[in-house]
């Protein structure tokens, strides 16, 4: 299991080992103690104000006391009654094995979902929220068994930018939009009881679990060529801070109303993150409103002194920390040298106060404070809630929604068992028994069916030869996978990667296929008398262009890391039993693109140095595979139904823009659209919609406009020959928008042209001189199709 950190890795092992050791009483069977069961003290009463207990608790806490607490392993209070707790705990796609979660109890594993990666390549919000509820009930009930604590360092929503991270699979995808609506509904589904009515004014409702968003901001390499995250200046555009790394983690603060937020090991334009006043203070808690706790990365605050001209001393990483608002910090720097740093007045207690109410807020209103948990809400929870057949259904049907279908030429998909009797299963993810197609941050699944598994329910004559023995593929003798391919009515090829090539602390150099894949692939291909159907297991994108232009791989797909039901999921869809509908929630480059230095954190291109710019909004050359690519066993059809032709905003800035400082002031620019699908062919099955929209040519002087941008998508199921009318209710200042070179987002005047698959239709925007703005009606010879552009 990888840690949540791979720096200085002997140091860090002392800290997981400290926070064993330190809650090893919690996480056994034998009887535990809560706070607040055997004492009355009044932060224990449960009538007065959340605000109001942890003022009292805070008051009765010594300086010492006070600094031992800012730790992830914070110490019992004996004199209080107060045990000791965890802080850390991962929940990225399941409850994962972490410091503060074990399986050693009544509870032996939890339901493993897929990556989010590959979930978010369903682009189903509504999925997205039910997985968080059913990890947050799992982790209620392994609490209430003495498990876990209830503070999960999870979702991680960094936007994948750049293909070769090893961390990329942690993420929704490299889309803003889909990442923000990703992490907010996943932080509701987790705090459940805060989501309904809680407002920035009054946030502090109770919850079922905490849910932290990481890792907050411009985070995305581990290490690559001698460069790593410890000691990486991520040097940002406040163009490219505000359009592509931020909107996520603005999203979980005030969509889904998060109770933490982690700070990232990197600098950001010179500033350690977790030592940044402008990221954690001024953008998160000022301007969105945060209103939980911030903790470090493990251990962020002692990486600081890699850089001696920004701390000097532990001392100085400390103070400038926890004044720049960062409130707790994995690790042990904090209880090491906070004392010593506060009487060198590096920081005041007022500094440790603010932190400590922050902290103590949370474990509040997680009723940490409330006694045993059988007398409170959930405490019915048990192990008879965890690895529910209602669950491992959901885990199956995230992998069979968000599976994607490359290329079927020929619609040779699905199999037949009319026509396949016999079924060759070749490649070294095919039947891996190491839970590798869990991805990282994994815990102990209900159940594993790899890909043999789950082929084996729908043929009984399979025959199994790896070719490769491990995924890096470093052997060549293929002749047995030759052999029992030759002889088979069709062959399913299953390679990619495995947490050995991409992973937490390593990055990958290359896109192609590990080793010999390449070469395994196309030599079954070869000999194969029947359809080969090639499957893609990764996390990251793939330079699979050699299996695109060959007429002998008949289909490809990418299952992602799928989870426990992965296997089952993906033989499902090979034998027709569900139609695939998922698509690529991230570019798939081609091996050129590894001429970018992964340092290089421009998104938009630039000519004179051949940057090509990055993600489908800004990449300019040709790729393998685009974002929302993803094939069906069926056909839709999309047209423009109803949408205006023009619409009129206020007076725009210089005649050409408009400055957007809060959208919801112009609420009167909202506009309707009604786009129309139907389901042409003869199957039923999933599309995804999404609408898309292109800013005016030339960009009214502003530089940097994305060449498409991606703002509203549903996922509809529809039976063969069915229709749908997709209603939208849009707002020019919201969803119209661009950030300039100066980070600020306006309107332009222009002509943008909106698509959905193959419909286009282009709307005016222009001033009127009054914010009492009005909307021309949609006129039917403004509908686009076959894509010509209407010129208004």
């Amino acid at each position: 299991m990888i840690s949540a950190t791979g720096a200085r890795v002997p140091y860090l092992l002392t800290v997981v080992a400290l926070s064993w050791i330190a809650t090893e009483g919690r996480f056994t069977q034998t009887a535990r103690q809560y706070a607040c069961e055997s004492v009355s003290f009044p932060f224990c009463n449960t009538s007065s104000s959340f605000h109001e207990r942890v003022k009292d608790l805070i008051s009765r806490l010594d300086l010492d006391e006070k600094i031992e607490q800012l730790g992830n392993t914070a110490p019992g209070l004996p004199r209080l009654g107060i045990p000791s707790y965890e802080w850390w705990q991962e929940a990225l796609h399941g409850v994962a094995n972490s410091p503060g979660v074990t399986f050693d109890g009544p509870i032996k594993a939890a339901t493993s979902f897929p990556q989010p990666i590959l979930t978010a390549a369903s682009f189903n919000d509504t999925l997205f929220n039910s997985v968080a509820k059913v990890v947050s009930t799992e982790a209620r009930a392994m609490y209430n068994s003495g498990q876990t604590g209830l503070t999960f360092w999870s979702p991680n929503v960094n936007i994948f930018r750049d293909p070769r991270w090893g961390r990329g699979q942690e993420t929704p995808g490299e889309d803003p939009l889909l990442s923000s609506n990703y992490a907010a509904n996943f932080v509701l589904g987790m705090q459940e009881d805060g989501a309904g009515g809680a407002t920035h004014e009054d946030p502090v409702l109770r919850l079922k679990t905490s849910s932290c968003c990481k890792h907050f901001t411009a985070y995305d390499l581990e290490n690559w060529q001698g460069v790593d995250r410890d000691h990486f200046d991520a040097l940002v555009t406040k163009q490219d801070l505000e359009d592509t790394f931020n909107p996520p983690f603005k999203s979980c603060v005030q969509e889904g109303r998060a109770s933490g937020f982690m700070c990232s090991y990197n600098r950001v334009n010179g500033v350690p993150a977790c030592a940044s006043y402008d990221l954690l203070t001024h953008t998160a808690r000022n301007l969105w409103k945060f209103q939980g706790y911030i903790v470090s990365d493990c251990d962020a605050v002692y990486d600081m002194i890699n850089d001696p001209k920004y701390a000097q001393t532990l001392e100085d990483a400390v103070g400038k920390a926890l004044q720049a608002g960062m409130d707790l910090n994995c690790g042990r720097t904090i209880r090491d040298h906070g004392l010593s740093a506060l009487n060198e007045g590096k920081f005041s207690e007022e500094d440790v106060d603010r932190a400590l109410s922050n902290l103590m807020l949370v474990r509040m209103r997680l009723g940490l404070f409330d006694g045993p948990p059988e007398s409170q809400k959930y405490g019915e929870l048990g192990p008879q809630h965890v690895c529910t057949e209602e669950h491992q259904d959901l885990s199956l049907e995230v992998a069979l929604q968000s599976v994607v279908l490359l290329k079927n030429d020929g619609q040779l998909l699905p199999l037949s068992n009319e026509n396949v009797k016999s079924l060759a299963v070749v490649g070294p993810n095919a039947d891996d028994r190491e839970n590798k197609m869990l991805g990282n941050y994994a815990g102990d699944p209900c159940v594993y069916i790899t890909p043999v598994d789950g082929l084996r329910r729908f043929v009984s004559n399979i025959s199994y030869e790896p070719g490769c023995l491990t995924v890096s593929c470093e052997e060549d003798d293929f002749s047995n996978a030759l052999a029992a391919a030759s002889e088979a009515d069709a062959v399913v090829i299953v390679v990619g990667l495995s947490q050995e090539e991409e992973r937490e602390g390593f990055d990958r150099t290359s896109l192609l296929l590990p080793g010999n894949q390449q070469e395994l692939v196309s030599s079954i291909a070869g000999v194969s008398t029947g359809h080969v159907v090639l499957v893609i297991m990764s996390g990251g994108p793939m330079d699979i262009s050699f299996a695109k232009n060959d007429s002998r791989i008949s289909s490809i797909l990418w299952i992602g890391y799928p989870g426990q039901a992965g296997g089952l999921a993906l033989a499902q869809i090979i034998f027709g039993w569900r139609n695939p509908g998922g698509k690529l929630p991230v570019t798939w480059y081609p091996e050129s693109f590894t001429r970018v230095p992964m340092t290089d954190m421009h998104m938009r291109p630039n000519r004179s140095s051949g940057h090509p710019g990055r993600t489908y909004r800004f990449y300019v050359e040709e790729v393998v595979y685009q974002f929302g690519h993803g094939l069906s066993y069926t056909t839709f059809s999309h047209s423009f139904k109803s949408a205006p032709a023009v619409v009129l905003v206020p007076t725009l800035h210089d005649n050409l823009r408009s400055l957007v400082k809060d959208w919801t002031a112009y609420k009167n620019t909202s506009f309707q659209l009604e786009i129309d699908v139907r389901n042409d062919g003869s199957l039923k099955g999933d599309d995804v919609l999404m609408l898309y929209v292109t800013p005016p040519a030339g960009g009214g002087g502003c530089e940097g406009l994305p060449l498409r941008q991606l703002i509203a998508y549903q996922r509809v199921n529809l039976e063969a020959g069915a229709d749908y009318t997709w209603n939208l209710q849009m707002n020019v200042y919201r969803d119209l928008s661009v950030v300039n070179p100066d980070g600020e987002r306006v309107v332009i005047k222009g002509e943008y042209l909106l698509w959905v698959g193959e419909a286009q239709h282009s709307i005016m925007v222009t001033e009127v001189e009054s914010h009492d703005t009005s909307v021309i009606s949609f006129r039917p010879e403004t509908v686009i199709s076959n894509e010509k552009v209407l010129s208004l």
